[in-house]
């Protein structure tokens, strides 16, 4: 009994391997034919590096030649598996027109994380520099109501023939936040997955323009939104804000840490402390320090990063906030020349980091074993 080539070819074009669309012969998985009489000796080449695909496709091959060349062909596969290099993701991109990108971070909620960037941002926008917000706290989104934006809804606006989203724009800052997207008794209920899909359609999707200064509003924490978002964007420095406490001082210590870490090294442009002290206005000579002196800016000396400045607590501040008119447009008060002197210095910081590092890359993350995991 001889087994002839042309009949092996002709019955392995009746098999398809998984997710080709193509057979065998066609797909080029078949690498040589070697026949010996009645023995056949397949060599095949898969990508699919999976043990089942390939006893699968070993146990059809087998059926399909006993069945289409001979009953009693003796045949040996060789399978060897070379799967393709896994393409990344391209991640990191600049966004075109936007020049600086600022984290502002806090271990902990309940800090004044937010009340900073909105401050921060019209305090820029005031100095004349065009600036926008990212609220990425996905869970808390608070910049709408800081901002005075409760209830607004972006509309969409065509750009070179894209349909993008068209940031809210209020005390000359745009702003796009989830909070634009939920109602305000409504709760987001997401994994982190839904959460970086709907950051990374707020941060491309969206028609920014041109903009000196991007400031995104983190969650408290170190998590997969912090992650989302470094792997996502190249930030050029973070601002940590923390209160004096030594509860609030541990968790800022790990948010130092986490931009310091070698593979995602943002570098982080200096520390705010806010809620310094309070000032009663029947003794404006008088600072009582409720939650501890000096916290937030010894834990700068001792991480070697810079001191940005303090704000003390000042019931205009929350009034403010509340009522979404940001205190940092008092610019003739005590208050508003704190938040000047603050974001004076971030810029200041800003562009010593711009001169003497490398732009900052963004990090690879991978998932292995259902985890994220820093490259």
């Amino acid at each position: 009994m001889n087994i002839s080539k042309q009949k092996v070819e002709s019955a392995l074009t009746q098999l398809t391997l998984p997710g080709e669309g193509k057979h065998l012969m066609e797909s080029g998985a078949v690498k040589n034919i070697v026949v010996f009489g009645d023995e056949l000796v397949l060599d095949l080449v898969l990508n699919n590096p999976s043990l089942q695909a390939r006893k699968k496709l070993e146990v059809e091959i087998l059926k399909c030649i006993h069945k289409e060349v001979h009953e009693k062909a003796k045949v040996k596969i060789n399978i060897t598996v070379e799967a393709p290099p896994k393409q990344e993701e391209i991640k990191g991109k600049p966004i075109p027109g936007i020049d600086n990108i600022i984290a502002i971070s806090s271990g902990k909620g309940g800090v004044g994380k937010s009340t900073v960037t909105s401050n921060m941002a019209v305090s820029l926008a005031e100095m004349g520099f065009k600036v926008g917000i990212l609220d990425a706290d996905i869970y808390g989104p608070s910049i709408p109501t800081m901002m005075d934006m409760e209830g607004a809804r972006p509309l969409s606006v065509n750009i070179d023939g894209v349909s993008k989203m068209e940031p809210i724009e209020n005390y000359g800052v745009k702003v796009l936040s989830i909070g634009f997207f939920t109602q305000p008794n409504q709760a987001v209920i997401w994994r982190g997955p839904m959460a970086a899909k709907a950051l990374n359609q707020m941060i491309f999707d969206a028609a920014w323009g041109n903009l000196d200064f991007l400031l995104i509003d983190l969650p408290p924490g170190t998590g997969d939104i912090h992650l989302s978002i470094v792997q996502s964007l190249p930030i050029n420095g973070a601002v940590v804000v923390s209160t004096p406490q030594n509860v609030a001082l541990a968790d800022a210590r790990k948010g130092i840490a986490m931009f310091q870490q070698e593979n995602i090294n943002v570098p982080v442009l200096g520390v705010v402390e806010n809620m310094a002290y309070f000032t009663p206005d029947e003794l404006p000579e008088n600072k009582y320090y409720l939650f501890g002196r000096e916290g937030a800016k010894n834990l700068a000396e001792d991480k070697n990063v810079p001191f940005l400045g303090e704000i003390p607590i000042v019931q205009s501040v929350r009034e403010a906030a509340d009522v979404g008119r940001p205190a940092a447009l008092q610019s003739n008060s005590k208050i508003g020349e704190a938040i000047q002197s603050i974001t004076r210095n971030t810029v200041s910081e800003l562009i010593k980091r711009n001169t003497h590092l490398p732009p900052t890359q963004a990090v690879k993350i991978t998932t292995m074993a259902g985890c994220s995991a820093v490259k």
